[in-house]
């Protein structure tokens, strides 16, 4: 679903062209307790942090796991609504706090089982 997206930005009413590219533990690259995964939002790079404790919580609550897949789309979900609600302009990178995190992880889900 987010690994390759159009999204229409809210102030510009541009059609823009997103496009999945990486996912990096964080605590390598820049010793932060997440993991990045990286867009390209019409060819310019725009990264997505989640923390690492939401996986913990989302275990806790449902005792499913937050797979790469899974983080992913919850980042290409943040992703789009952020461009379509005005809050992606011209930043390169967003840091999820764990309640956004998993508010997202359920939009994701609920828009999976809406496709089913």
């Amino acid at each position: 679903m987010y690994q390759d997206f159009h999204a229409v930005d809210r102030w510009s009413k541009k059609d823009v062209h997103c496009i999945y590219q990486a996912l990096i533990v964080a605590i390598a690259t820049r010793h932060a307790d997440a993991v990045d995964i990286k867009f390209l939002v019409d060819g310019r790079t725009v990264w997505i942090a989640l923390p690492h404790p939401a996986w913990v919580e989302y275990a806790n609550r449902t005792g499913k796991q937050i797979t790469d897949s899974l983080a992913i789309e919850i980042a290409g979900q943040y992703l789009k609504t952020a461009l379509e609600s005005g809050e992606g302009v011209g930043r390169e990178m967003y840091s999820l706090t764990v309640a956004q995190t998993l508010d997202h992880l359920e939009a994701v889900v609920s828009q999976e089982a809406q496709v089913s």
